[in-house]
């Protein structure tokens, strides 16, 4: 399987297992024509670069990339399902309703979260997030006619609905608009390479991969002296107002993660770091008195990296966890 079909496929299998309780280490076999996954085919967005809308059923468990009208009606009672949305770091998504027909006397709901919440776990964090938990949620059966369109504040988006009676369902719409400064961001894919940039804003923000990663920062700026700092119990950034913080756990959340180094000063070069937790996450804090800027590369680790170390690393992580 391609790389970049495996975060939708790695993702999905999260879902599931923590819904049935089994093992996150899964495999996916006989793939359909129909999968889900295949959104991310070249083929398929070379045939709707001509202004085609893609349209689909939707999954009562599903994951979704591409712009499109997608619909879900129910052929049984489904209690507990979800559609998560992802793109591209520097796009939002939209969603649109254009037809619900859903019993919300009777206990349905359809409700758009924003951002990604697994087994209890947030991104963006509540830190990280400029609505509070409760203004995340956006409850059809509450907002009604009132409130057809919802935007994510970052590049990814989810549903949440209930519907009991077979036939009942409803259409969405799912547009992608661009964000001049991505903030918090999940990667689609186990490699690649992004600047992150806060222009004089009071903002946290997070990138998010979930794989065991190599991670290389090549270029910092926080208008401070050089310096590198690793995470100690009576040492840190926490007196700095602008730093970078690399963080690794096995859940959603970052602020739920292990705080494994903390970068306070601007530097040229290269700063090397092996994690081999399930979730890695580069974080920046800023106070917002400076034009905040990181620039960093990343790439799945393997089992031969584990054994090698470069002289431009330091100590690497959850190991145990591969």
């Amino acid at each position: 399987m391609p790389s970049a079909f495996q975060f939708q496929c790695h993702l999905v299998l999260i879902f599931l297992a923590a819904s049935k309780g089994e093992t996150r280490y899964l495999e996916v076999r006989d793939a359909g024509e129909d999968d889900p996954f295949l959104l991310l085919s070249e083929d398929l967005k070379r045939e709707l670069s001509a202004g085609q809308i893609y349209r689909r059923s939707l999954r009562c468990i599903d994951m979704l990339s591409i712009e499109g009208q997608f619909t879900f009606t129910a052929d049984q009672p489904q209690l507990h399902c979800a559609t998560f949305f992802i793109g591209e770091p520097e796009e939002l998504i939209t969603i649109d309703y254009d037809f619900v027909n859903i019993d919300c006397q009777g206990g349905d709901f359809l409700k758009v979260f924003d951002g990604w919440i697994l087994k209890g776990e947030k991104f963006p964090s509540s830190l990280d997030h400029p609505l509070t938990t409760s203004q995340r949620y956006v409850d059809f059966c509450e907002s009604g006619n009132i409130q057809r369109s919802i935007r994510s504040s970052q590049n990814v988006a989810m549903i949440f609905f209930r519907i009991q009676q077979p036939g009942n369902g409803f259409t969405v719409t799912v547009k992608k608009n661009s964000n001049l400064f991505p903030c918090n961001v999940i990667s689609q894919t186990p490699s690649g390479r992004f600047t992150m940039v806060i222009p004089h804003q009071h903002r946290n923000c997070s990138f998010s991969i979930i794989y065991p990663v190599v991670i290389k920062i090549s270029d910092l700026i926080l208008g401070h002296l050089n310096g590198l700092f690793l995470k100690k119990p009576s040492a840190g950034c926490a007196g700095v107002g602008d730093f970078v913080e690399l963080l690794g756990g096995a859940g959603l959340d970052p602020s739920k993660m292990f705080p494994l180094a903390d970068l306070c000063h601007s530097f040229h070069g290269s700063a090397q770091m092996k994690i081999g937790c399930d979730n890695t996450v580069l974080r920046m804090v800023s106070s917002g008195k400076h034009v905040n800027r990181v620039t960093f590369e990343y790439h799945q680790l393997d089992l031969q990296e584990t054994e090698t170390r470069k002289e431009n690393s330091i100590e690497e992580f959850c190991f145990p966890s591969i």
